[in-house]
């Protein structure tokens, strides 16, 4: 990916508050450029840079990363730009939303060079990239770090950076494609925690594991977050939330992750994540301060392909049936009000429900 004198090139797609602090600690370290993708902050950044209130950094003002950039840039198209070692990519992923990431990113990406690395949350997310980019390795990173933009331009960075980034396993790779994929996933590792002590980020084997793991959160308290419109906390405190729908949402998902994938998680992780939040942080999952905002949500890895996984390995998971069915109703709320496509009609005619029964 790059050699010892040269720094790392790295484009960064989703500079909000994850995406910017993993900017921050490869541009700190010193080993790797960064150029990142804004879209609504850009004006606000491109004027007065980033302002960041971190947890293991301290206050920072007026600070922006190598580049800033307004669009994706093409490989092809800018020849004089030396080629990404890296696309990061912290988005978040609506595969059920276009344009596709895969299509986003193919004009930055070079065959048989860059390593795309996905800093999301969820199951198979890596497929799509598979298919597009065959040639190039795709890497998994985790993350459990805690960082919100607010207002455009000033990140409040709260929970400790601990990452963890590793190779996702390609079937259809080559042998010398995995050995190539694990190096580039260890020089980022090395280039991310050369920022100090204070970040952890670690070269993780085995991804799925880890994928499975953080789902335990994300598939409960996320989606539930979003449909009740309550922060974790409130959750804590309710106690009902917690044995009636969390504790059994994380249940669904550890028998679903040994189902179907192979995957023994702990069964005291349940109870660690249950308290994964600080109680005094009243932390909103960012599904809810998405469905808050009216933006499209992330759900479908989240909890729709553990649901899919489930249905084929034959486990029954009726709470988390239930959840996705509501977070595909706040999905189309959120269609509706941002596509113009998307329009109910005044007439039911011809519609599946649109008759009206005699009572």
């Amino acid at each position: 990916m790059g050699s010892v004198d040269k720094k790392l090139q790295v484009l960064l797609v989703g500079s909000g508050g994850i995406g910017t602090m993993v900017a921050y600690a490869l541009e700190k370290g010193g080993k790797a450029e960064v150029a990142a993708v804004l879209r609504s902050n850009f004006e606000a950044v491109f004027d007065n840079g980033f302002t960041i209130h971190s947890v293991d950094h301290g206050k920072i003002k007026d600070w922006r990363p190598t580049s800033i950039l307004d669009s994706i840039p093409s490989v092809n198209e800018e020849s004089w730009r030396a080629p990404y070692d890296y696309v990061i990519v912290t988005t978040k992923n609506i595969p059920d939303i276009p344009p596709s990431l895969p299509d986003l990113i193919a004009p930055a990406i070079m065959p048989g060079h860059t390593a795309i690395v996905l800093i999301q949350n969820g199951l198979n997310i890596e497929r799509p990239f598979f298919s597009a980019f065959p040639t190039n390795p795709v890497l998994s990173g985790i993350t459990f770090m805690g960082a919100i933009e607010s207002p455009p331009g000033t990140i409040n960075h709260h929970n400790h950076d601990r990452t963890y980034i590793g190779a996702f396993r390609n079937p259809a790779a080559k042998p010398n494609q995995k050995d190539i994929a694990i190096h580039a996933a260890e020089d980022l590792v090395n280039a991310y925690r050369a920022c100090g002590p204070n970040v952890d980020c670690t070269y993780e084997p085995n991804v799925p594991y880890s994928r499975w793991r953080k789902l335990l959160y994300n598939a409960s308290y996320s989606g539930v977050a979003a449909i009740l419109g309550m922060d974790t906390s409130r959750m804590r405190f309710s106690e009902h939330i917690i044995d009636d729908l969390i504790r059994p949402l994380m249940q669904e998902i550890r028998a679903t992750a040994k189902a179907a994938a192979g995957v023994e998680l702990e069964e005291e992780l349940i109870e660690t994540m249950i308290t994964a939040d600080g109680y005094d942080k009243f932390f909103k999952p960012s599904m809810l301060q998405d469905v808050e905002k009216g933006r499209f949500i992330e759900f479908e890895n989240l909890v729709g392909e553990p649901l899919r996984g489930a249905q084929r390995a034959g486990v029954a998971t009726p709470t988390l049936k239930v959840v996705y069915g509501l977070l595909k109703g706040l999905q189309f709320k959120a269609m509706e009000g941002n596509m113009e496509e998307v329009m109910v009609p005044r007439s039911g005619e011809g519609l599946r429900y649109g008759g009206c029964g005699k009572s």
